[in-house]
């Protein structure tokens, strides 16, 4: 069964890690996709060639930062797709550190990645939504629900998305339009592989599942949300983190 036959999905980071997961996942469920890359042009090649076969795909290399660029971007996946029913915001970056050592670059770069660029794909993609309905699906992470040591740029990204697709879900649900959030935990990704054995030892002893997440996992999650399997369900966070929130 094919959950998502007949929609439009416009993914953003989805060249490598969790959102190229997210792509091939929604492409054997029929989904048509538009998926976005900052630098990865040779990865998201080899994805549209993998799958053109099967969907209709398309890479566009943007800044999901920049409001004119998210501008723009809707406006191609529109010309090329003719609508867009699912979005997933899923780009981001860490630039950790100790707050007496953060620099304002530091901060205001995670801002404007992970959380500006939320508003910047939101903004544009419904457009096309509010004539039809559709499904947004915010990335955001567990230091976003509890915080940790390090990250505060990233938490304070994190935890905005929260807030934002809450009201997102209340302004919108009369147009039919759901908006959810993920909050993955320690997935096992490029992001995490660079740790060192303490530092994911620490993680591992905080969850129940005692193992790191995959990030098919993900993209599991995010296709229920995308799909009619989660048509009742708005405003809601997701933790996926193999208990680690709790």
């Amino acid at each position: 069964m094919k959950l998502l036959d007949g929609k439009t999905a416009l993914i953003t980071g989805g060249s490598r890690g969790i959102g190229a997961s997210i792509v091939r996942l929604f492409a054997e469920h029929g989904a048509e996709i538009a998926f976005t890359y900052a630098s990865s042009a040779s990865s998201s090649e080899t994805i549209v060639t993998e799958l053109s076969g099967i969907t209709k795909i398309k890479a566009y290399q943007s800044d999901a930062a920049s409001i004119t660029a998210a501008e723009k971007l809707v406006k191609d996946v529109m010309a090329d797709f003719g609508k867009i029913d699912i979005l997933v915001n899923n780009a981001g970056i860490t630039k950790d550190g100790l707050l007496l050592r953060m620099s304002e670059e530091m901060w205001d770069t995670v801002i404007d990645v992970n959380l500006k660029s939320v508003f910047n794909l939101t903004k544009f993609a419904i457009k096309s939504m509010l004539r039809t309905g559709g499904s947004i699906i915010n990335m955001s992470s567990v230091v976003g629900v509890f915080g940790n040591s390090g990250q505060a740029n990233y938490a304070a990204s994190k935890a905005g998305i929260i807030g934002f697709s809450k009201s997102v879900a209340k302004e919108l649900g009369s147009k039919n339009i759901r908006c959810n959030v993920i909050a993955p935990g320690f997935i096992s990704t490029e992001m995490t592989h660079v740790l060192d054995d303490s530092t994911k030892d620490a993680f591992l002893s905080n969850i129940p599942l005692k193992r790191l997440g995959e990030s098919r996992e993900i993209a599991n999650t995010t296709l229920f949300l995308a799909s009619d399997l989660s048509s009742y369900i708005t405003g809601q966070v997701l933790n996926v983190c193999g208990g680690m929130a709790i």
